[in-house]
């Protein structure tokens, strides 16, 4: 028989936050609405698993619920829940192979059922906060460069399935764009990442880091969160730090902007131009995608203004 919680642990009272019921709770969406239905008992089983108290009012990230906890030993931390994904699958060992270098530690995980135990961080003071942009690139630049410094471990998901995936997918999107010249401009995304899939590298990518996945923490200055680990070259890190603030961007001419923060992240990974521009192309089609799988007939003006201004300077 399993030992009883101790008191005050394994407390099940917490109000799911309303921004994980609009994300999960849509009427059609089965699988989301059973998840939020057990979330409450696959909190309380996690607590009293791993022998955690509550510690604070419940919170979200992108897609998961965020409990603050105190573990036994008095240790304050993060319990994470999320619904098992192919694209938060390897969380759990990408964490790992990082091991705090850079990223949040990772302190115990059930993969199985989206559970991860996290060092606790001030979520109060993400990067996003920080009004020095120049700061801010400095820190996303070094936190990139030092994660996709480590080599994929076995079995993470591969920059070279998924660039196979669009490749084949691209063809059949095209017509569904109005404008003609998105359309060509989608073309030479795809030509871009055909012409790299062969090379798709290994390195261990975090591919969502931005401002706003970065927390200030006591150990190093900023950490990174919320990854979604692939294996593959490093230029397909690059968008979402290019992408930030970017109707700051917008407010003046695009080029200058563009370019120097391009600039900026490439010399901080040492990559080579012609393949960080093509892999962020390959962002760009990536995106182009999924908008368009959800029904949307134009490109993202951002997208449009980033890939543009990249191709234009390619050879520069």
């Amino acid at each position: 028989m399993s030992p009883a919680p101790s008191p005050g642990f394994g407390s099940p009272a917490f109000e799911v936050p309303g921004a994980l019921v609009a994300s999960y709770g849509a009427p059609g969406d089965t699988r989301g609405r059973a998840w939020l239905a057990a979330l409450p008992g696959l909190a309380a089983g996690f607590l009293d698993r791993w022998g955690l108290r509550r510690d604070g009012p419940a919170g979200h990230g992108t897609a998961g619920l965020v409990l603050p906890v105190v573990r036994a030993d008095g240790t304050p931390a993060v319990l994470r829940l999320q619904p098992p994904a192919e694209e938060n699958s390897g969380v759990a060992a990408g964490l790992r192979a990082w091991d705090g270098a850079g990223a949040v530690r990772l302190l115990d995980a059930d993969p199985v059922a989206g559970a991860q135990l996290l060092e606790r961080l001030d979520a109060g003071r993400p990067l996003s906060a920080e009004p020095d942009e120049a700061v801010v690139l400095g820190v996303l630049a070094g936190l990139m460069a030092r994660l996709s410094a480590v080599p994929a471990p076995p079995g993470m998901r591969r920059l070279a399935d998924i660039a196979a995936a669009m490749a084949e997918q691209a063809p059949g999107a095209l017509p569904l764009l109005r404008d003609p010249a998105e359309r060509e401009l989608v073309r030479t995304c795809a030509a871009a990442v055909a012409e790299l899939a062969g090379e798709a590298g290994d390195r261990l990518l975090h591919w969502d880091l931005h401002d706003g996945n970065v927390l200030a923490g006591e150990r190093e200055p900023w950490l990174a969160i919320d990854p979604e680990p692939l294996a593959g070259d490093p230029g397909f890190e690059l968008w979402p730090a290019l992408d930030i603030r970017w109707e700051k961007v917008a407010e003046g001419g695009v080029t200058g902007p563009v370019l120097y923060r391009f600039d900026l992240l490439t010399e901080a990974l040492g990559l080579d131009r012609a393949r960080a521009t093509g892999w962020t192309l390959g962002r760009v089609l990536q995106n182009a995608l999924w908008d368009i799988e959800d029904g949307k007939e134009a490109l993202e003006p951002a997208q449009v203004a980033l890939a543009t201004t990249l191709l234009e300077h390619r050879s520069s």
